[in-house]
């Protein structure tokens, strides 16, 4: 089994060994194996997504393990046609985006001691990585300003999926998707942009 983020156990073993009544009580039967399976399928796309998102890999890790707790509460549902997928882009991007939202006055904090460690940066330690980071955090901050079918549109777009698995996790319709993401691109860059005037 694939390790994440170089850590000594698999996330899927600490989440069945979570004390939880849900999984507490579900025999090791065909269920539980269809599951691990998908777990396995999807475990490091979406843990990338959120990674990416957040930028910190033991929230990413969690949102991650959440996103999977939540298919597998009700993955004995699914119907055939049900696009796994997607479900769990929509589900990661929603608490990635509610995590970045929940966290803006950290961010501006953040922000705020970025700026003095790249005054203050030893010459050993290059400006242009700090001046990455500040990007990141801007970045965050214009998305989680946004609306929320924008950022999701974007981090689902940009994230490697399909007009088509965006259009089925956001319930629109396929071809409403380019001219959405036009939009969307647009506003991130114009909040983006005066983020940037802001810190000038």
């Amino acid at each position: 089994m694939r390790l994440v983020g170089g850590e000594s156990s698999f996330p899927l073993m600490r989440m069945r060994k979570a004390k939880t009544p849900a999984l507490e009580t579900v025999d090791e039967g065909p269920g539980l194996l269809a599951f691990e399976q998908l777990f396995e399928q999807y475990w490091a796309s979406i843990y990338r997504l959120l990674r990416r998102m957040l930028g910190d890999p033991a929230e990413a890790e969690d949102l991650a393990l959440e996103t999977f707790y939540r298919l597998y509460q009700r993955h004995l549902d699914l119907q055939p046609e049900f696009n796994i997928r997607a479900w769990l882009y929509r589900v990661a991007t929603n608490l990635g985006l509610h995590s970045i939202r929940g966290s803006t006055r950290r961010e501006r904090y953040e922000n705020t001691a970025g700026k003095a460690l790249l005054n203050e940066a030893p010459e050993d330690r290059p400006a242009e990585i700090l001046a990455r980071e500040e990007e990141r955090r801007m970045a965050r901050r214009a998305l989680a300003g946004m609306n929320p079918r924008q950022s999701q549109l974007l981090v689902m777009r940009y994230s490697g999926l399909a007009y088509k698995d965006i259009a089925e996790a956001l319930n629109l319709s396929p071809a409403s998707i380019g001219p959405l993401l036009v939009r969307a691109e647009r506003e991130f860059e114009k909040r983006y942009r005066a983020l940037a005037q802001e810190d000038l």
